[in-house]
């Protein structure tokens, strides 16, 4: 950040703890709280593609120790995936958890990489967890970011877009470990 917007946020700051201190001291009484509105729509894709990106992270710890041979190929695939957590929990708008349960009504965001991930048999009743569930967990989670990209903002869609693009590709190298 440069100096001037933490100036400009420190300003809007002080002018907020001063105007709260004056409404304070008034023989108003004060306002009472406005109900809550619905939640923001890119808020609650966001909580839901973070949550689905834990669930990603947790196939592939997993899949490491199913998969001993070859958990060292599968870190660098995990890394980037924790990569796209961390992306995805500074675009949460501050205040927002990004812990927060997702929504339980489905979403017109389109399939996510958790649910689907989990659905084959062997990576949701047991700890094994094979090259082929990992590259169906993929291969759903990037088929389901155009969706999901259709009502976020230009700069989520970006990151979808490039998040995906890396899904796409997990796929194809995921095919050619033995």
């Amino acid at each position: 950040m440069d100096g001037g917007s933490t100036l400009t946020r420190r300003s809007l700051l002080g002018a907020t703890a001063a105007g709260m201190l004056v409404s304070g001291c008034s023989s108003t009484p004060a306002a009472k709280p406005r109900p809550s509105g619905p939640p923001d729509p890119e808020t609650v894709l966001l909580r839901s593609l973070i949550a689905d990106k834990e669930k990603t992270v947790a196939l592939y710890r997993r899949a490491a120790l199913s998969l001993t041979d070859l958990a060292t190929a599968l870190q660098p695939f995990e890394q980037r995936h924790l990569a796209h957590l961390a992306a995805m929990r500074r675009m949460l708008p501050e205040g927002a958890e990004s812990s927060a349960p997702a929504p339980s009504t489905p979403s017109t965001a389109g399939p996510s990489a958790s649910t689907t991930a989990t659905a084959t048999p062997s990576a949701s009743h047991s700890s094994d967890v094979s090259l082929a569930d990992l590259r169906g967990a993929e291969r759903r989670a990037a088929a389901a970011r155009p969706g999901q990209m259709a009502g976020a903002s230009p700069v989520l869609s970006q990151l979808l877009a490039s998040v995906g693009a890396c899904e796409a590709v997990h796929v194809i190298a995921l095919g050619r470990l033995r």
